[in-house]
């Protein structure tokens, strides 16, 4: 006997509804296809952070860094370490070579807590001014320095005023006033240790930069 349900014409829905593969199939297609486009957002808007943050981000400048302190942070100044002494600050400035350039004094340096020039020293300082007064054009920039006793400020206010007295010996020997600028490193940049008594004694001294020519 045939199955009522066979021949139902009364528009009532079926009892199941069977799921063909095609339709598994496609449902699956949309699942992947919305899957990749989630990721492809996050991808693009981790790309957007990391190139903003490249643009904010400052970049260290090595040059001005390697700079920072050294003879009285003097742009493009070398390190203490590789100073030239002043005997052959003559010869630069008849040269070529690119300022700035540094020079220390060889033998001039300063009685703890003093900033006078010592009669010692004065024969330096006579040599400095007469190569000054021979090349007119020459600028320099004289920067004092203290050993590490005694605070801070009192320090800087020490090497500015032996940086001073270099200046003032020049200019009493004829050299232009306005061809001299004076500065203080304290007690940074030390080129000796500051534990002995004869370490302190090579850190009290003055540097010589010709900042041009």
């Amino acid at each position: 006997m045939a199955d009522p349900d066979d021949h139902r014409t009364d528009g009532a829905p079926p009892s199941h509804v069977h799921i063909g593969p095609e339709h598994n199939k496609t449902n699956w297609l949309a699942w992947l296809a919305l899957l990749a486009g989630i990721l492809a957002l996050l991808f693009a808007l981790s790309r957007c952070d990391r190139d903003r943050a490249a643009v904010v981000t400052p970049v260290a400048n090595t040059t001005e860094a390697a700079d920072a302190g050294v003879v009285a942070t003097t742009p493009n100044a070398p390190a203490a370490d590789a100073l030239a002494g002043t005997a052959g600050l003559g010869a630069f400035l008849a040269g070529t070579e690119p300022a700035p350039r540094t020079f220390v004094f060889e033998k001039l340096n300063f009685d703890t807590a003093k900033s006078e020039v010592r009669a010692a020293d004065a024969a330096e300082v006579g040599e400095v001014a007469g190569v000054l007064k021979q090349y007119g054009n020459a600028r320099i920039r004289i920067a004092g320095y203290a050993d590490a006793r005694g605070n801070d400020a009192a320090n800087m206010t020490l090497g500015k005023a032996r940086a001073d007295s270099i200046k003032a010996a020049l200019v009493a020997q004829g050299v232009d006033a306005g061809r001299i600028e004076t500065v203080s490193g304290g007690e940074n940049d030390p080129v000796d240790t500051n534990a002995t008594a004869g370490g302190r004694f090579e850190n009290r001294r003055t540097e010589l930069v010709v900042t041009a020519r």
